[in-house]
This record gives C-alpha cells, structure tokens and sequence, in this order.
C-alpha cells in the first residue's frame, strides 16, 4: 500500500488503535496476497460493523444522477446539499459565514413524501457522490423499553459513523424524532427525553445524518430548525412515469411493441417503485410464457399493483 493510500484511509476512517488493529487483521482474511487498498477498505468497514454492533447494516448501492429520475428543483435542492458537504470548509472557514446552530458542523436533511419516491434511492446517490459508505439504522435494534438504553444505543451508532466518516439513514424517522407532547406521565417524560437527546446529537456531530418519513406533521419542530435541507418528494408526473416505464423495460428482457403513453396515462397513482413492481411481475410472466413482455402482460401486472395500493382502477385500465 502506498503512502497517498494509507493517508487517504487515515482521512477517510479515523479509527483509534485498536480499531485500526481490527480492520488489519480482518483485511488479511480476505485477500491471499499483500494486503492491498481495497482488502483495507474491506477491513475497515468489518471493523466498523462490529462496532455498529447490528443497530445500522450498510446499504450497498452504487446510485449515480442518471438513475434517479426527479423533477429539476427537486435535483437542484439534492445538489446543493452534496455541495454543501463538498465545500463545507470553504464556505465556513474561508469565506466565514456563519454556521448557524449546527455546532459539530455536520449536516442533516429530512426527505419527506409518499412511499416508493426514491427516498432511500436518493440516500445512497448522496453517500456515493460524496465516496462514503451509507448505513441504515435499524431501529428495532435502537429502540428500548428500558430507561436510558435507546440513548445508549444510539450513541454507539453515532460514533460508529463518526469514525467511518458514514452517511446514516434513519427510514420512518418520525419514529424516534417524533413530536414532543405534554408531560402526563413519566413514559412522556422518558419519550420527551430520548427525543431532546436526538436533536442534540444531530446538531453536535460532524457528519451527515439523513431521514426519511411519509408523515411530516409528526416530526419534532425544533429539528426543523437544525436541517440542511428539508426535500418533499412527490410521485412522478407523466413524462416521469413515460421515462420510467421505459426504464425498467430496458434491460435486455425481450419486449414487444408497448405503448408507455397509455401506461403512464391508464396508471396515473404509480410510484416508482410501483412501476418497477409492475414491470418486474410482467417479465415474471412472460418468462412463465415463454413470450415477450407485451402490452396485455404490462397491463395485466399494473392492474394487480393498482389493486395493491388500494386504487379504483378507471378508464381504459
């Protein structure tokens, strides 16, 4: 490993002794040879899971801009929060403008809007435009009964991200950063409390925290004042659904003459992911048939996921 390696490594995952320790003897476990850069990346984020401990797993997603499909402003505000990241130190240190509340320097953005948007999609297009790894936290492990344990916890994540220099997501955010009620009873009190600690946290740490919700009344309104970005997303209008129709149709399955004009219009409540859902079932189908994906498949499938979603089907549909 060369010099510029190592020291981009030790800028990227500011590991302590013995965590640093551990990423090297677990890069020799992977390679048979010298052990190179990529075996170190390896080793490092085994490290990094261990501390994790189970409380966040590593979304593994090599999202770029030509794969999402999104309306310009929506880009716009994606883009000025990776720049925001990029050129944190010439803005602030430089340039001297104030940093606000956000004491640690770090950033967190809310993504509020229906299911199947592209929340999660547009989280990792941020972690890989930034070259850093993005781990989702599982709350189910977060979340205790016990006095004190979900802050504990959530310590321990924070800090396991801090040293790999990750991107955390917390999916259905408004589940630990929900609204703070009246004191009725001690569990408001404790609930009350694990949410102060939350925002504390976001405001102290030094790197980019973001959530995801499709109930933004619910979320607490002092972490509104500490967010980088708030982006709602929305379902796609018809030229997206054209586009992504066309999309998940492009992959060398064997598809027939389809009209995706009359797919867009005749399924105008489709997410994203309903599309992809849709398309996925049709080429199910045709494989069972031994036939190409046709228009009849097409419509056939978009009808069991508009039934899915609870939808009136109308129309030509």
């Amino acid at each position: 490993v060369h010099d510029d390696e190592l020291h981009e490594l030790a800028l990227s995952f500011p590991l302590a002794v013995g965590g640093i320790n551990a990423a090297v003897a677990a890069a020799a476990t992977v390679t048979a040879g010298p052990v190179d850069r990529v075996a170190l990346g390896a080793g490092v984020r085994a490290a990094l899971a261990d501390r994790f401990g189970g409380m966040a797993e590593r979304v593994d997603a090599a999202v770029g801009w030509d794969d999402v499909i999104l309306p310009p402003d929506t880009r716009d505000q994606l883009r000025a929060l990776v720049a925001r990241v990029r050129h944190a130190y010439r803005v602030f240190e430089d340039w001297r403008f104030p940093r606000g509340t956000a004491r640690g320097g770090g950033v967190a953005a809310l993504f509020t809007g229906p299911p199947g948007t592209g929340k999660t999609t547009v989280a990792s297009l941020i972690a890989h435009e930034l070259g850093r790894d993005l781990y989702r936290v599982d709350l189910s492990q977060i979340v205790s009964k016990w006095v004190g344990e979900t802050e504990k916890q959530l310590g321990r994540v924070f800090a396991a991200a801090e040293a790999g220099h990750a991107v955390l997501l917390f999916d259905e955010a408004d589940a630990l950063f929900a609204r703070r009620t009246e004191v009725k009873s001690a569990s408001d009190r404790y609930a009350n409390l694990e949410v102060n600690y939350l925002l504390q946290r976001v405001e102290t740490w030094r790197g980019i925290t973001i959530l995801t919700t499709n109930l933004d009344a619910s979320i607490d309104p002092a972490l509104r004042r500490r967010l980088a970005a708030h982006i709602t997303f929305w379902p796609p209008e018809h030229a997206e659904r054209v586009t992504l129709w066309g999309r998940y149709l492009t992959t060398g399955a064997p598809v027939a003459d389809v009209d995706l004009e009359a797919l867009a219009d005749d399924f105008p409540d489709m997410s994203g992911a309903n599309i992809r859902n849709a398309a996925l079932t049709a080429a199910f189908l045709a494989a069972d048939g031994d036939t190409s994906i046709t228009q009849e498949l097409l419509e056939r499938a978009a009808r069991a996921e508009y039934r899915s979603m609870g939808r009136v089907l109308g129309g030509r549909a």
